[in-house]
C-alpha cells in the first residue's frame, strides 16, 4: 500500500516525467496486488467475491493505461502547438494537417500517432521546409528510421538539415550513406542559386525515396507490424477514456497543489 500511495503521489506531481513513471509505477503495482490476491480470490471465489475483486482491479487498470495513453497524446500535441507558436507557423502548416498525417501515416506504419508527431514537431522546427514538402518529408522520415534501424529523432534532424540548407545538407546525409554524385549537387546548387529551394527539396528528397522509400509501410505489413498497428489502434481507444479521467485529475491535482500552497503558506 506504501508503494502505491508513493506512486499516485508522483502522479500529481507537477514534473511530466515524473507524472509519467507514477503511472507506470502504479499500473505496476496494481498487478502486483492482483497476482498477490490470487490465493485469497481462490478461497472467495464461491461467493462471488473474486468476481468483483477481478472486475475493480481489471477496471482500475484500464484507468491507469487510458490516463497514461491520453497523457502521452495530450503532451505530443502541446509539443506541437508549442513549435507553431514559436515558429510563427511560417511552414504553413496547421496543428490539424499534423494530426490528419500522423493519424494517416500510423495506419500503414508500425509508428503510433505520437511517433510521428514527435518526427514532425522536429520537423517544423526548420523554418524553411514549406506545407508542401512537410507531408511527403515525414514519410521519409520513418522510411529512413525504418531503414537505417534508427531512431525517428535522428532521422528528424537529419533530413530537416538537408531541407534546411540542401547545398550543405547532401553532406550531412553523407554520413548515413546517402551519397549525391558531383552532377547532382552541382544541380541542387543551381536550384539554391536561382532561388528554386523548393526544387532542390524535392530532388533531395525524390533520391531517399530511391533508396528507403516504402521501408516503413513494408515493415507495417509484417506480423511485428500488424501487432503495431493493433496496439495503436488500442492505446487510441484509451485516448478516448483517459481524456475523461485526465481532464478530472487535472483539476483535481490543481486544487490539491492550491491546498497545499494554502497550507506552507
Amino acid at each position: 500500500m506504501t508503494d502505491i500511495i508513493a506512486s499516485l503521489r508522483a502522479v500529481i506531481s507537477a514534473d511530466t516525467s515524473g507524472f509519467s513513471r507514477g503511472l507506470g509505477e502504479a499500473r505496476n503495482q496494481l498487478g502486483q496486488v492482483s497476482q498477490q490476491s490470487n490465493s485469497m480470490l481462490g478461497g472467495l471465489a464461491k461467493f462471488g467475491i473474486a468476481a468483483g475483486v477481478a472486475g475493480a482491479l481489471f477496471v482500475a487498470g484500464i484507468g491507469v493505461a487510458s490516463v497514461a495513453a491520453a497523457s502521452a497524446h495530450e503532451q505530443a500535441v502541446t509539443r506541437l502547438n508549442a513549435v507553431l507558436k514559436s515558429t510563427h507557423g511560417i511552414a504553413g502548416v496547421t496543428a490539424d494537417s499534423a494530426l490528419e498525417l500522423a493519424a494517416a501515416l500510423q495506419k500503414t506504419t508500425q509508428y503510433s500517432d505520437e511517433d510521428v508527431l514527435s518526427a514532425e514537431n522536429l520537423l517544423l522546427t526548420f523554418t524553411n521546409i514549406g506545407k508542401d514538402i512537410f507531408p511527403e518529408a515525414t514519410s521519409v522520415i520513418l522510411d529512413m528510421s525504418t531503414a537505417l534501424g534508427q531512431d525517428l529523432k535522428s532521422s528528424s534532424v537529419q533530413l530537416g538539415k538537408a531541407l534546411q540548407d540542401p547545398v550543405e545538407g547532401v553532406t550531412a546525409l553523407k554520413r548515413v550513406g546517402v551519397n549525391f554524385s558531383d552532377a547532382q549537387r552541382d544541380m541542387i546548387k543551381q536550384m539554391v542559386a536561382s532561388g528554386n529551394v523548393m526544387g532542390a527539396q524535392k530532388f533531395i528528397l525524390k533520391e531517399l525515396q530511391t533508396e528507403f522509400g516504402g521501408a516503413a509501410a513494408a515493415a507495417g505489413n509484417t506480423f511485428a507490424g500488424k501487432m503495431a498497428q493493433a496496439k495503436n489502434a488500442l492505446d487510441d481507444a484509451f485516448e478516448t477514456i483517459g481524456g475523461v479521467l485526465l481532464h478530472g485529475l487535472t483539476a483535481a491535482a490543481s486544487a490539491f497543489a492550491n491546498f497545499l500552497r494554502g497550507v506552507g503558506a
